[in-house]
């Protein structure tokens, strides 16, 4: 049996309290997590800033180096986790019996967290715009203008909350590391695989061990990373986005509501858009923010929620390893139930109606044992009124929402990604200075196709550390 410990600034610690993580579908055990608690993360706190310390021993150009080797490491190794050892094949074995996620899905994620880590020098350039990467170890510095300027980490620190349901979410943290801050990572409950693998990956490529602490654990360790770390992100609904909305120590991520808005010059193309629309909706089984949960035009829609509901309502549950398998279950016991009545009673109101219902080859519903399924949902709105029209669902689910275009910027609400099929320049710009709007596609572009030299949701320098002015008086010549 495999036990993982709990990381303490680097340092295992065996705990009485276990918790067993097990396959969705057979109920073995695959793992025991050993369990953290509050009091461990405030006692540990006083050890913070050595985690900064011990990363500014290495310049940020070495540790970009150990970024890449650990990418390596992370994709192709035999790493070692907890008191046994993990091919990366048996980490998609694990990852998959988990979450639920098909095991090739898996190696995707996998392939993204690599790709990130192996263009790591890249990506902070991009994220700094060009800043010097010495500033941010000295604190100071000048600019390629010859101005003087002044960072300052918030936190030694960064406490991350993290979730079950995606494994590509762990690219927001990466780049932590060779930012010279430490991590204190709480896993999600059937995701500790990524974190205890990168984690790994990272010390055999040369980070030293005191720079990470990961704390699995219940509801408490989570608020407690909150309340010791002075920056931290968490992922949650939208009871914990609306908790923390205003907090600067915190940076949360929530549902995306992401979209696809089709311009009044481009919706009679609608067809050509087809392919881009579905990928949107399912891949990476719809569970992530940047999947697509609604199509927003002016005409066309009841045509183009067919069309989709033709693609998207035949598929069906496939075993994990099939390397076709599109859907992910649920492993909670009756969440899917709960969201397949939710639609079906937002399917009584007038103007709502679900267009995969005759298309798909059995119920939404498919109830296991230890696992559920739903098929692929799209839902025709004649209007925005209902509001399952800005509804979002952890799988694929999207509407098709009927909306004159001079009303949707005002009536879509917060939308992390939006892809707007429009050349039309007066409505780009009007897109563009949309404040509701996080991540901007103009054209015929995937809600899911990242450019990773972009911030995803908000950008990580800006949050961990502060720009401040500064001057330095030069010392007398002698």
């Amino acid at each position: 049996m495999i036990e993982m410990p709990v990381l303490r600034w680097g340092k295992p610690y065996e705990s009485l309290e276990k918790q067993e993580v097990v396959h969705f579908e057979t109920g073995e055990v695959l793992a025991n997590v050993h369990q953290a608690n509050g009091g461990m993360l405030k006692m540990d706190k006083r050890h913070s800033q050595r985690a900064r310390d011990v990363l500014r021993q290495f310049s940020i150009d070495q540790l970009i180096e150990m970024m890449a080797k650990a990418g390596e490491l992370y994709l192709n190794g035999t790493l070692p986790l907890g008191n046994g050892t993990q091919s990366p094949a048996d980490f998609c074995k694990m990852q998959s019996a988990t979450t639920g996620l098909p095991e090739h899905m898996v190696a995707f994620n996998m392939k993204k967290n690599h790709f990130v880590l192996s263009n790591m020098r890249q990506i902070l350039d991009a994220l700094t715009r060009g800043l010097p990467l010495d500033i941010l170890t000295r604190g100071y510095g000048k600019e390629a203008r010859g101005v003087m300027l002044s960072y300052q980490a918030h936190s030694p620190a960064l406490g991350m909350v993290l979730p079950s349901n995606s494994p590509g979410v762990h690219t927001l943290w990466l780049p932590v590391i060779p930012l010279q801050i430490g991590l204190v990572l709480k896993p999600g409950p059937q995701e500790p695989w990524t974190p205890y693998r990168m984690a790994e990956a990272f010390f055999a490529a040369g980070v030293p061990r005191e720079a990470i602490s990961i704390y699995p654990g219940g509801g408490e360790v989570g608020a407690a990373v909150i309340e010791t770390c002075d920056r931290t992100m968490i992922f949650g609904g939208i009871p914990t986005v609306e908790r923390y909305h205003g907090n600067p120590r915190v940076q949360v991520h929530g549902p995306g509501f992401s979209k696809i808005l089709l311009g009044d010059d481009e919706v009679d193309n609608w067809e050509q858009h087809l392919d881009l629309m579905a990928d949107s909706i399912y891949l990476n089984s719809g569970r992530g923010c940047i999947n697509c949960s609604g199509i927003w035009a002016s005409r066309h829609t009841a045509e183009i929620a067919d069309a989709l509901g033709k693609r998207l309502g035949p598929i069906g549950p496939l075993p994990m390893k099939d390397p076709k398998a599109s859907l992910a279950p649920f492993t909670v016991k009756g969440q899917a139930e709960a969201i397949s009545n939710d639609i079906d009673e937002a399917c009584k109101q007038p103007g709502v109606t679900e267009v995969t219902a005759k298309y798909r080859n059995g119920p939404r519903l498919i109830a296991q044992e230890r696992c559920d399924y739903m098929r692929p949902t799209v839902v025709h709105c004649t209007s925005p009124e209902p509001t399952i029209a800005k509804a979002e669902y952890m799988f694929p689910f999207s509407t098709v929402v009927e909306c004159p275009q001079d009303k949707m910027l005002s009536t879509i609400g917060q939308t992390l990604v939006c892809s707007a099929i429009t050349k039309d320049p007066k409505w780009s710009q009007q897109l563009l200075d949309a404040n509701n709007i996080d991540r901007l596609n103009i054209g015929a572009l995937k809600t899911i196709q990242l450019n990773w030299l972009q911030p995803h949701e908000g950008n990580i320098i800006d949050f961990l550390f502060r720009n401040r002015a500064f001057q330095n008086e030069a010392p007398p010549a002698h």
